[in-house]
């Protein structure tokens, strides 16, 4: 499965609006941790191909939705359920402290 790549225009529609679960990953690329956590969403988007969509937003193409969804600091990772946020990550952390945030809301 590839990572979905979201923006203001497709927010909703990919995110939002999705069948199945969505991880989405709120970064930049001057963000050293963000970097970091990049292949262990890559590895994620693997594992849980199928059961969970994996999208990434950068905040500064995209700043309105960083602030709707009150990004204050990157890397950012929320997991949203019909539409709504089911769990909110901030920061770097190992894998399988996300898969662990996954697999509450799965």
């Amino acid at each position: 499965m590839s990572i979905v790549q979201v923006s203001a225009s497709n927010f909703k529609e990919e995110v939002l609006d999705a069948d199945k679960p969505v991880l989405v990953d709120f970064w930049a690329a001057w963000c050293g941790p963000c970097r970091m956590i990049a292949p262990v969403v890559e590895q994620i988007a693997e594992e849980y191909n199928g059961k969970l969509k994996v999208a990434k937003l950068n905040v500064d193409e995209n700043p309105s939705i960083a602030s709707q969804y009150e990004v204050m600091s990157i890397p950012t990772l929320f997991v949203f359920k019909d539409g709504d946020v089911a769990s909110r990550l901030i920061g770097y952390m190992p894998k399988d402290r996300l898969k662990q945030a996954i697999d509450q809301v799965l």
